[in-house]
């Protein structure tokens, strides 16, 4: 049977790829440092997904193993025999995990040194397979350095499927059980790709990738965050509700028609295809089975408000394409605006801009210069909201 091996069994990790390789399949091989989930998943070599529609459907994912990403022998004989590797593990852990994957790409150069490796990185990081590569290129010494750079590729990927938290209950009523959309396509970057990938259910192997990137940061997470912070501001408490919100759903609409007005512009996207796919974002955001919440899409305003994240990100990005971003910089201020107490970064950027009001806070959250026609933008949104 053919092998994957995919690094973290959290919520893309278990409710995303390891479905799409189990259904394609491939025993999955799960890498991870929670002993619980490790034990569960080598106790009943599956678990289930919940389909959150209408009706619900259970999904039975099978074929599943796990090694602890602790053992790092271990994690590199997976990798030295695997057909198809994936990462899932967050960019603050790639360092983490870059050592056992070095040591089994040597083991495999031993053993196999004709064949090829593809490793799809799905980590929410411009160009994290990039960081990825190097991370693992430094630690492998000069010989094994040129033949992973001719038979190692490293593949970014653009996660579309939306995967809430789960609550303390549902964690302490199953570990492994997780709750999802049905949306499971996942585009990876073709021209990183070393040899040729293996059939996997969903994987869309596309050129041009940074214009699906761009799509998914400008489009779905400005979205999002847009209706998170919106809604915020009405007091609401679900993503769903905020598309019940006749005023907080044209609001986000008007966002994601300045966005797309940009990326058709930047990259010759189909016009009508992208307008499809931003209806479909919509009604996706509305899905109350999904009961994602307003605290978790707007939480960590500090990161989602940088400078090259999905808001003001977005704004630039229309901006150097002649389009005007009125209702992104609003989306921004009501970002400025949005309170959080149980959010430490939440909380932070508040006690910011009480202590240096937002016109001094600005610039340090945002990147963005109070005197630039964005900052002015931003700034006249602020005041029409008593930010």
């Amino acid at each position: 049977m053919k092998t994957a091996v995919q690094f973290g069994a959290g919520n893309i990790g278990r409710g995303f790829t390891g479905q799409l390789f189990s259904e394609s399949g491939f025993e999955v091989v799960f890498v991870d440092v929670v002993p619980e989930i490790v034990e569960a998943l080598n106790e009943r070599h599956g678990y289930t997904i919940r389909i959150a529609a209408e009706p619900e459907q259970d999904v039975r994912v099978n074929n599943v193993r796990a090694v602890s990403g602790r053992d790092s022998g271990a994690v590199a004989v997976e990798v030295a025999g695997a057909d198809i590797a994936c990462t899932a593990v967050g960019v603050n852990v790639l360092e983490s995990i870059a050592g056992a994957m070095a040591a089994g790409l040597e083991l495999r150069m031993r053993k196999c040194p004709d064949g090829t490796l593809n490793v799809i990185v799905c980590e929410n990081m411009l160009d994290a397979a990039g960081a990825l590569r190097d991370m693992v290129m430094r630690r492998l010494p000069a010989q094994a350095q040129e033949w992973a750079g001719a038979h190692v590729g490293f593949t970014q990927a653009v996660v579309g499927r939306m995967v809430p938290v789960r609550t303390a209950e549902e964690r302490a009523s199953d570990p492994l059980g997780i709750r999802v959309e049905a949306y499971k396509r996942l585009p990876v970057d073709a021209d990183a790709v070393k040899g040729e990938l293996p059939e996997i259910a969903g994987v869309e192997a596309h050129s041009n990738f940074r214009a699906y990137i761009d799509q998914k940061l400008f489009a779905h997470n400005a979205g999002h965050a847009a209706s998170a912070y919106f809604g915020a501001r009405k007091g609401l408490t679900y993503v769903w509700e905020c598309m019940d919100d006749p005023e907080v759903r044209e609001r986000t609409r008007d966002v994601m028609e300045e966005t797309g007005q940009a990326l058709i512009a930047c990259y010759g996207l189909d016009a009508g295809e992208h307008w499809r796919h931003v209806d479909d974002l919509l009604r996706r955001f509305a899905n109350r089975k999904l009961g994602d919440t307003v605290a978790r899409v707007g939480g960590d305003p500090l990161r989602k408000l940088g400078r090259e994240d999905r808001l003001v990100g977005a704004a630039l990005f229309c901006e150097r394409q002649g389009v005007q971003p009125a209702a992104v910089a609003e989306a921004i201020a009501a970002g400025l605006a949005f309170r959080n107490p149980d959010d430490q970064s939440a909380a932070k950027m508040e006690a910011m801009i009480r202590n240096r009001g937002i016109r001094g806070a600005l610039e340090e959250i945002t990147g963005v210069g109070p005197e630039s026609d964005l900052g002015r933008r931003i700034l006249g949104a602020c005041e029409a909201l008593s930010v």
